[in-house]
C-alpha cells in the first residue's frame, strides 16, 4: 500500500487532494514538521530536501516534492491529465508556474507577514507584490478558462488549491475578493468530496500546534546562525 508522508500544510494538502481523488487506499504518515521530524534520518532517506509530502509507492520507490508526485501519480493511474486536444505542454507550463512562483512565493508572503520575529518592511512589500501579481496572472487565465488547463480538472488545478487555501494568511479578510475568476476556481474545487477528504485527514492525527521557539528551529533551522 502507498505511504503518504503527512502534514496539514499547503504542499501536502495539494497531493492529498489528488489522492482522494483518485480513491485509492493508502497509509497515512504523520511527519511532524513542528516537531522538526522531517529531519530525522529514517525520513530523509526518503526526503533528501526534509520537507513535506513524500510518498512510497507499493514497490518501494520513493517521490518527494509535491508537484512531481501530483505528476507521477497522474502518469501511473492515467487521471486528471488533459485527454482532449490540449497539448501537454499546457498542463506543464501551468503546473510548473505553480511549482516555481505561485507555491514559493505563498510560502515567502505567508512567512514575512506573519512568521518573523520583527516585521522587515521590503521583504513584506516584495513578495506581497509579487504574489499579487502572481493572483493576476491566474486570475486572467481563469476568466478565459474554466480551469487552468481548459475545461478538464487537472493536477495543476490541485496544485494551485494547496496553496490557495492559506490566502487568508496574506491577504486577511478579504481573501480571494480581488480575484474573482480565482475564487470562483476555489470555491468549486473545495465543494468537491475529495477536497473535504483532504482537508479531514488531519483529524486522524496528533500534532503539535503551538508556534513557539521549536517550531521555529524546526522549520527555519537555517536561521539559527542568526540567532
Amino acid at each position: 500500500m502507498l505511504k503518504f508522508y503527512f502534514h496539514p500544510s499547503p504542499n501536502p494538502l495539494k497531493v492529498a487532494l489528488l489522492l482522494e481523488e483518485l480513491g485509492d487506499p493508502f497509509e497515512l504518515v504523520a511527519v511532524d514538521i513542528f516537531k522538526g521530524e522531517q529531519h530525522a534520518p529514517d525520513y530523509l532517506k526518503i526526503n533528501p530536501n526534509g520537507k513535506v509530502p513524500a510518498i512510497v509507492m507499493d514497490d518501494g520507490l520513493a517521490v518527494f516534492d509535491s508537484n512531481a508526485i501530483l505528476l507521477h501519480l497522474a502518469e501511473v493511474h492515467g487521471r486528471f491529465l488533459p485527454t482532449t486536444d490540449t497539448p501537454r505542454a499546457q498542463l506543464l507550463s501551468w503546473l510548473f508556474f505553480i511549482a516555481t512562483g505561485f507555491s514559493p512565493f505563498s510560502g515567502q508572503a505567508v512567512h514575512f507577514l506573519n512568521a518573523t520575529p520583527e516585521p522587515i518592511p521590503y521583504a513584506r512589500n516584495r513578495y506581497l507584490r509579487e504574489i499579487e501579481r502572481h493572483y493576476r496572472v491566474l486570475n486572467n487565465r481563469l476568466a478565459d478558462s474554466q480551469y487552468l488547463v481548459g475545461n478538464e480538472y487537472t493536477i495543476a488545478d490541485m496544485a494551485f488549491w494547496g496553496w490557495a487555501n492559506f490566502s487568508p494568511l496574506i491577504f486577511g479578510d478579504a481573501g480571494l475578493t480581488d480575484y474573482p475568476h480565482v475564487r470562483r476556481l476555489y470555491e468549486e474545487i473545495s465543494g468537491r468530496p475529495a477536497a473535504a477528504g483532504a482537508h479531514a485527514l488531519k483529524e486522524r492525527l496528533t500534532l503539535k500546534a503551538d508556534f513557539d521557539d521549536e517550531t521555529r528551529r524546526a522549520l527555519f533551522p537555517q536561521n539559527e546562525p542568526l540567532a
